[in-house]
C-alpha cells in the first residue's frame, strides 16, 4: 500500500513522509530531529527504515532537523546539486550523505520512483517531487511562485497531489508584514497562492487527480478555511470533484493512500 501524510506543513516546519510496502522516504526535514523520530516511533518504524531523505530546497523550515539527523542516522539525502552544496557549506559531516540530482533525472527506492522537478522559489535549484509507485502517482509541489510548465505538467493528474495554498492575496496585502516580505512572498520566487493553487487544481483534477492536500498554508495570511473554500469553491464552479483537505501546521496528519482516501492507519 502507498500512503503519503505530513508530520508538519507550515511557515514553521516542513516535513512529509511517502510509504509504500517496506520503502519509507522523508520528504524534507524542517522541525527538529527528535519531532521526526517521534512522528516515526508513532507508526512503528525508526530512521533505519527511511531509504532516503528527499529535500526540496535549504530553507530552514525544509531543513531545521538535518543538523542533529546527519550525526546520529546515515539516511542518503536527495536533492539538486544546488542544494547539496548549500547543504555541505552549512552542514559539517553531511557530504558522504549527499546524493545529487539533476532537475528531471529519477532516483530508484525499489518499487518507488522519485522524479525531482523544478520550482521557482527564492533559491537556486529548488524542487517538487514526482513519485511513481505500481499502485500510482503521487505529487509534491510546495514552495514556488508559480507552477513551471514542465512540473504542471508532469504532475498533471497525479492520483494524490500535496499543493502548496500558502496564502489568500487580500489577506497578506492588508496584513502586518513589511512591504519587502509581501513583495517576495507575491513574486514569481514567492509562494503559491490560494487561487493559484485554485487554478492549478481544476487543471489536475480534470485530468484524474482524486485526492489534494493543501499544504504550507500561512500562519498569518491564510486559514485552512480559506484555502479549502478558495479551492473547492473553483472545483465545484468547474464542475469537478475530488478529496480535498488541508494539512496540519504543527501535528502529523492523517495517511492518505492510492486504494483509497484515508488509510486504516
Amino acid at each position: 500500500m502507498t500512503s503519503i501524510r505530513t508530520f508538519a506543513s507550515g511557515s514553521s516546519g516542513n516535513a512529509a513522509l511517502l510509504s509504500c510496502g517496506e520503502i519509507h522516504l522523508l520528504i524534507d526535514m524542517g522541525i527538529s530531529c527528535r519531532r521526526i523520530c517521534q512522528s516515526l516511533t508513532a507508526l512503528g518504524l525508526t530512521p533505519g527504515d527511511l531509504a532516503g531523505v528527499l529535500i526540496t530546497h535549504e530553507h530552514g523550515d525544509h531543513i531545521g532537523g538535518l543538523a542533529t539527523y546527519i550525526k546520529k542516522y546515515p539516511t542518503p539525502i536527495h536533492c539538486t546539486p544546488a542544494v547539496s552544496r548549500q547543504l555541505a557549506y552549512r552542514l559539517a559531516g553531511v557530504e558522504p550523505l549527499l546524493r545529487p540530482m539533476e532537475l528531471g533525472e529519477t532516483a530508484v527506492f525499489g518499487p518507488v520512483e522519485a522524479e525531482i522537478l523544478p520550482t521557482s522559489h527564492d533559491c537556486r535549484e529548488s524542487a517538487a517531487w514526482r513519485f511513481t509507485t505500481p499502485e500510482g502517482r503521487v505529487g509534491y509541489l510546495t514552495d514556488t511562485g508559480y507552477i513551471v510548465e514542465e512540473t504542471g505538467r508532469r504532475l498533471l493528474g497525479a492520483d494524490i497531489l500535496v499543493l502548496e495554498s500558502n496564502h489568500d492575496v487580500e489577506m497578506l496585502r492588508a496584513g502586518p508584514y513589511p512591504y519587502p516580505l509581501k513583495r517576495r512572498i507575491l513574486g514569481e520566487q514567492g509562494h503559491l497562492s490560494n487561487d493559484a493553487a485554485a487554478a492549478y487544481a481544476v487543471e489536475t483534477v480534470r485530468a484524474g487527480t482524486g485526492t489534494i492536500l493543501l499544504a504550507h498554508l500561512s500562519d498569518e495570511n491564510n486559514t485552512p478555511r480559506q484555502a479549502l473554500e478558495t479551492v473547492g469553491g473553483a472545483l465545484a464552479e468547474a464542475g469537478l470533484a475530488a478529496f480535498l483537505t488541508a494539512a496540519p501546521r504543527d501535528v502529523m496528519s492523517e495517511a492518505f493512500c492510492l486504494e483509497g482516501v484515508r488509510c486504516s492507519g
